[in-house]
């Protein structure tokens, strides 16, 4: 008897599955997205990482055995009985050098050997020649750009010098000549490089010999072979040089690749490819939901003839595990045709993307992974609508699907969730700085966690309250506005599972762009102190006097030229440093945040104290800090302030050290007083224009202006202060673009959950919107309602994804970072709420185009 029933009600809702493919492909679309984006991250996995060994990897693939040095370098003559191997077919030495350029700022020049032709070459002549003589070098492309080094020019190297080897810091000048610019397929273009062979190296490299030999094999000899022809040809020296596979030392470096930053930043986008899934989730549970109660009559007419409830869970679950399937499957091939496309594409605007293979395995654990994870998602709906009344049969799918409420179990746990939640927040605002900050991080998630299953819980309560709000303008528009809010607020439930899942990609979005603001905040308070300009010149004589300042300033490369002058003082059996330079004189000052007073109030006879100081004396803003004189100034004009000590008032205090790890700064009139000369001890200058290539002017402008003013250029040191600052910048930045892509998954599931929720709720209002027609409403008018019924789902989830993603982005911030500032980007925050409007408006695009060819007939027809 169980048998002829498991296939009898198996079979009628697989038939009525197959009858009505539409709702096949309209519950399957959200599971099918996230299929599609797991999988492409598995491509887009395999491009970065082939990608990255392409480009990256150390050894060519046509490297047989690699040579390695030990303690000390393999000398010339060993690679030339090394090239005269009747196995070898070619040899390279390889060095990793470097050398500064001869000047003021001493620019480093990475420096490295290669044929520039051949199976064994990592470079890439794109301009001019390779070298072929000593005294050239082929330069890559960023010191092409930074240094304006084009082929042709001359620039002069401070190298080791030969006489002294054992001495590193003897060295001389040596000129040389850019032959041509190249792209190195081996190291990244982020630091300007040199290249030249391995016979012409030697004179500029900082050690003798070669860290490694590259080996190529003839055709035909085999490894073991040519192994141990090496070993007699390295003689003597062959002690500590270690002789390797070329694929064991490629293995190696494969690891290193894709191991480090490359496997955290995997790992991270794992964590927001589970929160996607899980948006996917709540999407396919509430389409489900919605295709069940459409289907209640014929549920209920089963359940009235027999049907246990088991078998229809059963076979709601197989309704569910065939549309997993199918959804699953389209979408990994659909990104596997994508990951093949984007070298294709990369290659049409001039980038290089290393193709992708073929992982059978991923794409079969991604089909079932989708797969369980639609049965997941259809059971709570299979479970309720199992348990449906034969009475049910003479219900209608709107009486059920509009049914309000939430049962009394519901409400308790969402309070229960709730109150975890908000205690949960409460102990990390109470807090300590020195408390665990990795375990604040995880409390911070957790607490997050709860608070967004409270939101599920309590969903259907919210959106009322909420919409009342929101709603307001619409029902302005006239009846249009007033039926797209009734229509949505008339089924909470169906309201709240819809703007739940837009409420998180909103949350992670807004949360996102918050943290990515404070962090911006924190890196530029932080740049202002430690490097609030883009060069700094310092001398350790005389200093520079005021016609050496105006020839700085003079230059047309330069903008924002500062001089301020230092001081050492003794405090607390301590030395403290004592600055003249004044905050708001460079356009970083208003980034410099205060503990306590205002920077505004720095005027003669007051000073600005930095935290260390502040404790070690125990000052505070408003108390008098004595500073002494120096000692000559004592003996020759005896005691003129109190026995010769300066007094200020602090007007601010610094949470940490001042611009330029300065302990004090005061007004120039005060550090007169102290004893100091009138020459600058330094000079802070930006670059007249942004870029890098401008940059490079400046610079060399600052190194013309000092050759030539400065009475003895050996004691000014020029240091490029943009660069640490610049790194630090593209750090924030990077994480951040990388954030935002990773969390728009979710909005991206949240949008197709809206356009299936919107698709199902139209063919279950059939007979609503045939009514509608028939009372004289027009399919323009129908279309809107439907498209405000959309962008309300956006509007409900953005008002609840921003009520969560803002104080719990800044309670993150405030834990992990405490130093950073709290910012709200509220044009971002704005515009993120209206683009998710639109965004759903334009996912209910489709829907209410189907909505339209209702007839008013249909009103007197049944829903199904």
């Amino acid at each position: 008897m169980n048998t002829p029933w498991r296939a009898g009600v198996l079979g009628s809702q697989l038939a009525e599955l197959l009858r009505r493919p539409g709702r096949l492909v309209t519950t399957g679309m959200s599971v099918l997205v996230a299929a599609f984006v797991v999988f492409a991250t598995v491509m887009a996995q395999q491009i970065t990482t082939n990608t990255t060994l392409d480009r990256f990897r150390g050894t060519p693939e046509a490297v047989s055995l690699v040579a390695t040095a030990g303690d000390s370098n393999i000398g010339s003559a060993a690679l030339e009985r090394i090239r005269a191997l009747p196995g070898v077919a070619e040899a390279v030495g390889r060095v990793n050098s470097g050398a500064p350029i001869a000047g003021p700022s001493e620019h480093w020049l990475e420096l490295h050997s290669d044929p520039g032709t051949g199976p064994l070459s990592q470079v890439r002549l794109v301009e001019g020649g390779y070298p072929d003589r000593a005294g050239q070098i082929a330069v890559n492309r960023r010191a092409a750009e930074e240094l304006a080094l084009s082929p042709g020019t001359r620039t002069t190297l401070r190298v080791p010098d030969p006489g002294n080897p054992d001495d590193g810091d003897k060295t001389v000048k040596v000129t040389v000549t850019v032959t041509g610019v190249v792209k190195s397929t081996a190291t990244a273009e982020q630091q300007s490089g040199a290249y030249t062979t391995d016979a012409l190296i030697a004179p500029l490299a900082d050690l003798p010999g070669y860290e490694h030999i590259d080996i190529r094999a003839k055709d035909g000899v085999p490894q073991g072979e040519l192994s141990e022809q090496v070993h007699t040809a390295l003689g003597k020296t062959s002690a500590g040089v270690s002789v390797e596979s070329g694929s064991a030392v490629r293995a190696q470096e494969e690891r290193e690749a894709v191991g480090g930053d490359l496997k955290e930043i995997f790992q991270l986008i794992s964590v927001f490819l589970a929160v996607a899934v899980g948006a996917a989730a709540l999407v396919a549970t509430s389409a489900f939901r919605i295709v069940f109660a459409q289907r209640i009559r014929q549920l209920a007419l089963l359940r009235a003839v027999g049907a246990p409830q088991g078998r229809l869970v059963t076979a709601l679950a197989a309704e569910g595990a065939l549309v997993g399937t199918v959804a699953g499957s389209l979408g990994v091939l659909l990104a596997l045709g994508a990951g093949h496309l984007a070298p294709v594409v990369a290659a049409s605007a001039a980038e290089e993307l290393s193709a992708p293979g073929f992982p059978v395995t991923y794409g079969v654990l991604v089909v079932v992974g989708t797969m369980l994870v639609t049965v997941g998602a259809v059971l709570a709906p299979a479970l309720s609508a199992a348990r449906v009344s034969p009475l049910h049969a003479l219900r209608t799918a709107d009486t059920v699907t509009g049914e309000r409420g939430v049962r009394a179990a519901r409400l308790v746990t969402g309070l229960l969730l709730a109150a975890a939640a908000a205690g949960l927040a409460a102990l990390l605002l109470n807090q300590n700085k020195g408390d665990d900050r990795d375990l604040g991080m995880m409390v911070v998630v957790a607490s997050a966690g709860l608070a967004f299953l409270a939101l599920i819980a309590l969903g259907p309560l919210l959106v009322g309250p909420v919409l009342t709000v929101a709603g307001w303008p619409l029902r302005r528009l006239g009846a249009t506005g007033r039926l797209a809010v009734s229509g949505v607020g008339g089924a909470p439930r169906r309201a709240a599972a819809v703007s739940v899942v837009v409420a998180l990609g909103a949350a992670l979005v807004s949360g996102a762009l918050v943290c990515l603001a404070c962090l911006t905040g924190y890196m530029e308070r932080s740049d202002a102190l430690d490097a609030p300009a883009d060069f700094r010149i310092a001398a350790t004589g005389k200093g520079f006097d005021s016609a050496v300042v105006r020839q700085f300033a003079a230059s047309p490369q330069l903008t924002h030229v500062t001089a301020y002058r230092t001081r050492e003082v003794k405090l607390a059996d301590r030395e403290f440093e004592v600055s003249d330079l004044a905050p708001d004189a460079l356009p970083t000052g208003k980034d410099i945040d205060t503990a306590t007073g205002s920077l505004a109030d720095l005027v003669p006879g007051h000073a600005v104290i930095g935290s260390d100081l502040a404790a070690a004396l125990g000052l505070a803003t408003g108390d008098t800090l004595t500073l002494p004189p120096p000692l000559s100034a004592s003996l020759e004009r005896g005691d003129p302030h109190r026995g010769g000590r300066v007094e200020l008032t602090v007007a601010a205090t610094l949470p940490g050290p001042g611009p330029l790890l300065a302990d004090v700064l005061v007004a120039p009139a005060d550090l007169d007083r102290l004893g100091a000369t009138a020459n600058a001890s330094g000079i802070l200058a930006d670059a007249a224009v942004d870029g890098l290539a401008a940059r490079g002017k400046a610079q060399r402008a600052l190194e013309s202006t000092i050759r030539a003013h400065v009475p003895d250029p050996d004691d000014v040191t020029l240091t490029v202060l943009a660069e640490s600052r610049d790194s630090s910048r593209d750090t924030v930045r990077t994480t951040g673009i990388t954030a935002l892509g990773l969390v728009a998954l979710t909005v991206l599931v949240a949008v197709v959950g809206v356009t299936a929720t919107t698709s199902l709720t139209a063919i279950e209002r059939t007979r609503e919107f045939g009514l509608l027609r028939a009372l004289g409403l027009g399919g323009n008018a129908l279309r809107r309602i439907i498209s405000l019924e959309a962008a309300l789902y956006g509007v409900l989830g953005g008002i609840l994804g921003l009520a969560l993603g803002i104080p719990y982005a800044w309670l993150l911030i405030r834990t992990a970072v405490t130093a950073a500032p709290l910012r709200l980007p509220t044009a971002q925050l704005l515009l993120v709420f209206a683009g998710l409007a639109a965004l759903t408006a334009l996912a209910g695009l489709l829907p209410a185009r189907r909505a339209t060819r209702i007839t008013p007939m249909t009103a007197l027809g049944d829903s199904e």
